[in-house]
């Protein structure tokens, strides 16, 4: 069976699960909104054993990852430099930057040598501080953020691959990142859809890739993200450099120096009108 017959046959049975369980929920306009008349529906042997096949494959990447405790990491700090490119060329030399992660939906940003230059993160709404004061960050900066954390690992090895509703295909062997991959795909009951490429020795991700559908040209882009260069941290492995394409050219560049995770971060430093001074941390702050 073809890739394109088994995504034809799971996403069926997830038209007829995402009708079934969601009670008010409007199908998809391509879905027929009749229930089957037999409810009882099941893969075939061979979708089954596709679909088994990516499980056991994404399950092997997170005990890679570290299994329960990377699972269950609070917060994570990053340290490094990070590079922005623009069609594929560098726009500028880089500079040093700081992340703070909160999970599942707080993060801080901080850009140049002073740290006196932030972006933070909560919910679903952003803001920039600079020495004027915070004030919302664009739409679009904000859309584009919050799509990438839709589609983060941590969001979709933590959240998706628990929802019964998502679809798992196993794609087959491939090269990514110049790596020897298993290749899965997620497909979600809104028809989102992400793949992930396992190092097929390491069995640690090697690369994350995703389209969506711009609502103003309606072009459909292709995001990708590749990590490399992991090191074991406390218990998990975490990549030390993340490259990121959009369409096919080299958007970004982050080569960290130092992760931490679970040291308590200042709930200030999320608070954008705290005045929150990361060259002077509160008193009482945890590290």
């Amino acid at each position: 069976m073809t890739k394109l017959s088994l995504l034809t046959v799971l996403v069926c049975v997830l038209g007829f699960h995402a009708v079934g369980q969601t009670p008010g929920a409007a199908p998809p306009p391509s879905q027929n909104t009749n229930p089957p008349s037999n409810p009882a529906i099941a893969l075939d042997k061979e979708a089954a054993k596709n679909a088994d096949k990516a499980k056991s494959i994404i399950e092997q990447g997170i005990q890679a990852l570290g299994g329960d405790t990377w699972l269950t990491i609070r917060d994570r700090e990053q340290q490094g430099r990070t590079y922005g490119f623009h069609a594929g060329r560098p726009s500028g030399g880089g500079g040093p930057y700081w992340s703070f992660t909160e999970f599942p939906d707080k993060e801080r940003f901080e850009f140049t040598k002073e740290r006196d230059v932030a972006e933070v993160f909560v919910g679903n709404k952003g803001y920039e501080i600079t020495y004027k004061g915070p004030h919302p960050v664009e739409p679009k900066d904000l859309e584009d953020y919050l799509r990438r954390r839709h589609y983060s690992l941590e969001t979709v090895l933590r959240t998706w691959v628990n929802d019964p509703t998502v679809v798992l295909l196993y794609d087959g062997n491939a090269i990514a990142a110049q790596h020897p991959a298993f290749q899965v795909t997620l497909v979600n009951d809104k028809n989102e859809s992400v793949t992930l490429y396992f190092d097929v020795d390491t069995h640690l991700p090697v690369k994350k890739t995703f389209e969506w559908r711009d609502p103003v040209d309606k072009q459909k882009n292709l995001e990708e993200e590749v990590y490399e260069n992991y090191r074991a941290v406390s218990g998990i492995m975490a990549p030390y450099n993340y490259t990121r394409f959009f369409n096919g050219d080299m958007s970004n560049q982050r080569f960290l120096n130092s992760v931490t995770i679970n040291q308590a971060l200042d709930p200030a430093m999320f608070d954008p009108n705290s005045g929150y001074n990361p060259n002077k941390p509160a008193k009482n702050a945890k590290h």
